[in-house]
């Protein structure tokens, strides 16, 4: 992910806040090219991230 270049992807993956941090990372910013964003970590953590608000309306527009 071109958004987090100063962290370890991998450490972050073990741990929930690291998931999220990286979701909030693909949503804000954009996921790496050739990837997708999963519809269901949006949806199972969607209470705990933290978006840009024109970001957040055109997800709840998505979902």
């Amino acid at each position: 992910m071109k958004s987090v270049w100063d962290y370890n992807e991998n450490e972050l993956k073990k741990s929930e806040k690291g998931r999220i941090f990286l979701l909030e990372r693909q949503i804000n910013y954009g996921p790496e090219k050739g990837k997708k964003i999963k519809l269901a970590e949006v949806k199972k953590y969607w209470n705990k991230l933290h978006l840009f608000p024109n970001r957040k309306k055109l997800m709840e527009l998505f979902i």
